[in-house]
């Protein structure tokens, strides 16, 4: 088996999580779990140099999702997700919101509920 095809764990066909970020562990950008992210413009578009996984990524924020959808819609772990959304967004293919802050320098009641709606309709 070469480098380019699918490592699989167990027989399961999963993709270990350092192939899927380029054995990069640690995004370029804070990305707490309630940011909002979305596709840009330029993510709409075909983009050369995006990975399978990238793209549906862009289609899946076409609709703002927060860090912690986007890893539970694509069954990737939270740091996999982070180090994908970052470079997405290093490349200008999706947005990143800062989230309202409400009391205490926490996120605001109703982003935390839309998350947890989101996370719970999976």
């Amino acid at each position: 088996m070469h480098w380019g095809s699918v490592l699989e764990e167990g027989g399961a066909g999963m993709v270990r999580p350092y192939f899927r970020t380029h054995g990069r562990t640690r995004p370029t950008r804070d990305l707490p779990v309630e940011t909002l992210v979305s596709t840009t413009p330029r993510g709409r578009a075909v983009v050369r140099g995006s990975s399978q996984e990238e793209s549906e990524i862009c289609v899946l924020c076409r609709t703002s999702q927060s860090v912690a959808e986007v890893a539970a819609r694509r069954r990737i772990p939270l740091g996999v997700a982070r180090v994908l959304l970052s470079d997405l967004a290093d490349r200008g293919l999706v947005a990143v919101h800062t989230a309202k802050i409400g009391a205490g320098n926490r996120p605001s009641l109703d982003l935390m509920k839309r998350i947890l709606h989101g996370l719970s309709t999976l």
